[in-house]
């Protein structure tokens, strides 16, 4: 009668042991995801990792200018431009250029959010929502993102009861992967935008200073041609005054003009004629310079002419005068 009840108790006992090993036996990505949604949920005062948290400001700006170029704007977690961003900005305030690089970098954070949620990545979604919410707390698309995420989270927690610990696991690596290719793509595209942008700013930038070369020499040249235009005005004018003022050959007042002599042999022979002479009369008024124009008949009275013409004298004049008269030789005269 003891052999049956020695028999149950080592039935009871090997099922006993065939669960405990069973339980053993669970997947370790099982246990990981267990973890992973237990854990609390990131928020703005543990976005930034405590590792990020306590680097220096200088480390922190070589840290986010290499994940920056490197197209690591808001991932992996602990190694990105965001963080960087964010915990230079608590060490700095006030710094322009922070500000602008996480203004350029939140609209990227907020399509990484929507596209962690289309793939039920929500740790992910979380962890871009609470860097969101640390850089902007007022960002327009918070509200809607954080609804969001509750709500698709919800529904994909209702599919996953139907799932087996298997299939959990293996959607948890499918997960995982799926994440990190994503965020390779959109991580690569947004920084070709960003690049776009900066190129754009940049052509913006140098066509602006372009045409405000091409202005500033063009006003130059205006400014250069109005000045010489009233240079040649003001010459013109004061040519214009200086032969107003100027004396001319009817200012000229004679005080002695001594006729010439008359040639001996033209006398003798009767002959007659004219010489017209050109004569400088100096602000003295004596004559300074005088030639023969021309003469009829020629060299017969051109000396005499000469002669005559440089004893002339007249009253003194403000400037020197030129002017021509013709002297005439009349033997009857």
């Amino acid at each position: 009668m003891r052999r049956p009840a020695t028999l149950q108790f080592i039935a009871v006992l090997a099922v006993g042991l065939v669960l405990a090993a069973c339980g053993k036996e669970q997947p370790a990505e099982q246990a990981a995801a267990t973890a992973t949604a237990t854990a609390p949920a990131p928020t703005p005062a543990t976005a930034v990792s405590s590792q990020v948290a306590a680097m220096t400001a200088d480390q922190l700006r070589e840290a986010a200018s290499k994940a920056y170029a490197e197209n690591r704007l808001y991932a992996p977690a602990g190694d990105n431009a965001v963080e960087y961003y964010l915990a230079l900005r608590d060490k700095t305030q006030g710094d322009a250029a922070v500000a602008s690089a996480l203004t350029d970098l939140l609209p990227m954070t907020v399509i990484a959010i929507e596209q962690s949620v289309n793939r039920d990545d929500f740790s992910e979604a979380k962890r871009l929502s609470a860097l969101l919410e640390k850089a902007d707390a007022q960002h327009p698309a918070l509200a809607r993102l954080k609804a969001s995420i509750a709500a698709q989270e919800a529904t994909a927690a209702q599919r996953a009861q139907a799932l087996t610990a298997e299939e959990e696991a293996k959607r948890q690596k499918d997960l995982e992967e799926k994440r990190l290719a994503d965020q390779k793509k959109q991580q690569e595209d947004a920084a070709k935008k960003l690049a776009a942008q900066q190129a754009a700013t940049d052509k913006a930038a140098a066509d602006k200073v372009a045409a405000d070369k091409a202005a500033a020499d063009k006003a130059a040249a205006d400014k250069a041609a109005a000045d010489r235009a009233a240079a040649d005005r003001r010459a013109a004018e004061q040519r214009t005054a200086s032969a107003a003022a100027a004396p001319s050959a009817s200012d000229l007042r004679p005080i002695s003009m001594p006729a010439p002599k008359f040639p001996a042999e033209a006398l003798r022979a009767g002959q007659s004629g004219t010489v017209l002479v050109e004569y400088t009369v100096g602000t003295d008024g004596t004559v300074t310079a005088a030639r023969v124009v021309r003469s009829n008949p020629a060299r017969v009275f051109d000396r005499e002419a000469v002669n005559a013409v440089r004893r002339w004298r007249f009253q003194p004049v403000a400037s020197p005068v030129t002017t021509r008269r013709e002297i005439s030789f009349n033997p009857q005269g």
